[in-house]
């Protein structure tokens, strides 16, 4: 027996339900909100998943910065939020199309990194986040991307090039890296664009 088998029978029942209790409380609202979508045939707005999205784009881009590695953990994350949340915002078609875009890029991206012009990290969590965009938002989500990358290119080679800024995280990959570290740009143009969705009506 484990320790941790050692310590999960040394817990009263009302500890491990107390400890389930957050997880089960979410199910049944999410339960509930998928309900209530299938009867009212009523969706949620894009901005349902901006609380995701946003932490998520953080988390992104201090780990490429960092390690130089966008963790599988990221990438699943991403994933799985809109395989959940999706249902309450697009209708089912629509919902099945990105998924086979997001699988798309999957490959795509894996093809580009076998060629060396992208991580596999990149690949992996562009695809993730790729199920977000509308399809119709294909080309100014690439334009929105543009612009976040050059901004971001700039600033990460101008913070790097100043040595009081290095000195705040001295153990950062990415300062030493010639590479760029495009989690600085796929998170936060993902944030961005979820942000300006309502206003774009997707």
């Amino acid at each position: 027996m484990t320790s941790t088998d050692a310590g999960m029978r040394g817990t009263s029942p009302a500890a491990r339900l107390a400890g389930r209790a957050p997880w089960v409380a979410a199910a049944l609202l999410y339960l509930a909100a998928l309900g209530w979508v299938v009867a009212t045939g009523t969706r949620l707005g894009p901005w349902a998943f901006l609380p995701v999205a946003v932490p998520l784009a953080v988390y992104v881009a201090w780990s490429d910065m960092a390690r130089m590695k966008i963790p599988n953990g990221a990438v699943l994350l991403c994933a799985g939020a809109f395989l959940l949340l999706g249902p309450l915002v697009l209708p089912w078609a629509d919902y099945g199309w990105r998924i086979g875009i997001g699988l798309a890029v999957l490959v795509a991206g894996f093809l580009l990194n076998m060629v060396g012009v992208l991580g596999a990290g990149d690949a992996k969590f562009a695809a993730a986040m790729a199920p977000y965009i509308a399809p119709s938002d294909g080309a100014l989500m690439a334009y929105l991307f543009a612009a976040v990358m050059l901004g971001a290119f700039a600033a990460h080679r101008a913070m790097r090039a100043v040595p009081a800024v290095r000195r705040l995280a001295p153990d950062w990959e990415s300062w030493a890296d010639r590479r760029f570290p495009m989690g600085l740009a796929l998170g936060p143009a993902l944030a961005l664009y979820l942000a300006l969705a309502p206003f774009l009506g997707v």
